[in-house]
């Protein structure tokens, strides 16, 4: 639909803006938040194209954790150790920033742990963590302050009622918290500091000048603000193709309720392509799986494909559930923003545009932090 925009709206709601930052998931918020403490006369208006944040921040699994051993091991493989070990700090003290900025009960937080399962299919890996346990819970302390990150867990498998699981390693410094909670405080917390939230405008071109950044809608009308802002993590390239951050598709379900759950906290399978918690006393929620069909799910397209969703079901049914007759509630999906390295982009594109995206699947550990980057970078850039 293409319109133009009356005198009334663009003197009322556009026409005072001092900073627009595009997106309403944890990261835009938290910039917006931060962007007002830090400057409190600016006008601020976070620009959200859907009725809700719509990529990843209230479509995830609400994981309070930094990183099982097979993904930090797998992901040492890949970029350099003082890298990795930047990364799972970030992440750390992301959370702590979180949890602190909102508080546990307006998050829903629970402190239930991290687990990570191994069935025998994966023996070589909990072999190869087993070998890394010392150093990594040695490196972990001068993050943590705590000196056993993870240890073995074994003895909860037949207490949980896993199937197939032959080994668990825990980390009972991560935790779980509910995702739509979150995002509700964040946005309560935004308009307190006087944030504009305004939602339903989908802005298609981002045209830096000398004196602003002029952003077109796809309804047709643009204008010119002073300051810009990108948080749209998984969308950032079809606005800034320069930007080497690729959206992935990640599909989630969450079970009717089950009687006699005794399964609590937050658990990873397979180098964190899968992952599995409780929702309340009675649900299991599930998912990933991307990992399988790397190429169809680089795709920003929202949706479920039927060969993971039976690799989640084969994994609920024999693994996380076995025996049980499961019925499905629900099942979505989101829109991560990856690259080729684990690390989020926060960058000056111009003079009055900058970005704060890439988040890896992570944005509730580091979305935080990352979105308080953008607006230091933003202002320094003014």
């Amino acid at each position: 639909m293409h319109y133009e925009l009356s005198f009334w709206e663009y003197d009322t709601f556009l026409k005072r803006l001092d900073v627009v930052v595009l997106g309403s998931g944890i990261v835009g918020l938290s910039a917006a938040v931060r962007l007002k403490e830090l400057a409190p006369s600016l006008h601020v208006a976070i620009w959200e194209r859907g009725p809700l944040p719509i990529g990843a921040s209230t479509r995830n699994a609400g994981f309070a954790c930094f990183g099982s051993m097979s993904e930090l091991l797998d992901d040492l493989q890949h970029q350099p150790e003082d890298a990795v070990w930047h990364l799972v700090e970030k992440r750390w003290h992301g959370l702590q920033r979180l949890r602190s900025r909102l508080g546990d009960a307006a998050l829903g937080y629970e402190g239930l742990g991290g687990y990570e399962i191994f069935t025998q299919a994966n023996e070589h890996s909990y072999e190869y963590c087993l070998e890394h346990l010392s150093t990594f819970n040695q490196i972990a302390s001068a993050i943590t302050g705590h000196p056993q990150t993870w240890q073995i867990a074994d003895t909860n498998a037949s207490y949980l009622k896993l199937g197939k699981v032959r080994h668990i390693i825990a980390n009972t410094l991560e935790g779980q918290l509910h995702t739509g909670r979150m995002m509700q405080a964040w946005m309560r917390l935004a308009q307190e500091k006087g944030v504009v939230l305004m939602n339903g405008i989908d802005v298609t071109h981002i045209l830096p000048d000398t004196d602003g950044v002029v952003l077109q809608a796809a309804a047709g009308w643009s204008i010119k603000v002073p300051l810009v802002l990108v948080c749209v993590n998984g969308f950032a390239r079809a606005l800034l193709p320069e930007l080497a951050v690729f959206p992935a598709r990640n599909q989630v379900l969450i079970t009717q309720p089950v009687s006699n759950l005794c399964l609590r906290g937050a658990f990873h399978y397979d180098r964190g392509y899968f992952y599995f918690r409780n929702v309340g006393p009675d649900r299991i929620l599930l998912g990933g799986g991307r990992n399988l069909a790397p190429e169809e799910e680089a795709t920003a397209e929202f949706g479920t494909t039927p060969l993971i969703q039976e690799a989640l079901l084969d994994l609920l049914r024999n693994v996380i559930l076995p025996g049980h007759k499961v019925e499905i509630a629900q099942c979505w999906s989101g829109i991560l923003g990856v690259g080729t390295e684990k690390k989020p982009i926060v960058q000056r594109l111009h003079e009055r545009l900058a970005v704060a995206v890439r988040m890896g699947g992570m944005g509730v550990a580091i979305g935080t932090l990352v979105g308080e980057e953008g607006a230091c970078l933003l202002l320094d850039s003014a």
